[in-house]
């Protein structure tokens, strides 16, 4: 199966946010090339919320390019054989944490937003660090820091607010 086709799965199942779903369905009906970054009508990305519910906290990256604290995440790459898959991967890059875990139960959110290179439909999962994890910063990023779940709102976008109140909402 296709990482498209695996996209097309994933959004079919995914019961929230209905309006946006079918958006994102409708992307990729029109775009079989709306997986990939060269897309130019905008393409489907994966990210993930990496947190410590032991600790309550939230690990976010300062990223390079828009300077904004955002969860891990970016472009899908050919190797990537699901969105899950994908997710993880940009997960374990950008926080420098191995044994990242998925929570259960597939996507937490969507979130479509414009960025420099295009429109970006993510796909929203979070993970679970282990226990002892060490965050190692990245070339994406400034900074990569750990905050309490109250100071999320302080930092973040609205974006990263919500993706942090549907992931504690499934915890």
């Amino acid at each position: 199966m296709s990482l498209h086709d695996d996209a097309a799965l994933v959004l079919k199942a995914y019961e929230d946010q209905a309006d946006l779903r079918q958006a994102y369905l409708d992307h990729l009906h029109a775009h079989p090339d709306g997986m990939w970054k060269s897309c130019a009508d905008g393409h489907i990305t994966a990210s993930a919320l990496v947190i410590d519910p032991s600790r309550e906290r939230v690990l976010l990256t300062l990223h390079k390019k828009l300077r904004m604290w955002l969860q891990m995440g970016g472009h899908c790459e050919p190797g990537d054989t699901t969105l899950a898959d994908a997710a993880l991967r940009e997960g374990t890059e950008e926080s420098g944490i191995a044994g990242l875990d998925l929570l259960p139960g597939g996507p937490v959110r969507l979130d479509r937003h414009h960025t420099p290179c295009a429109w970006h439909l993510d796909v929203q999962y979070a993970a679970t660090a282990p226990a002892g994890a060490v965050e190692a910063i990245s070339d994406e990023s400034l900074d990569l820091r750990w905050f309490a779940y109250d100071e999320v709102a302080g930092v973040a976008d609205e974006s990263v607010v919500r993706l942090l109140e549907a992931t504690r909402a499934r915890l």
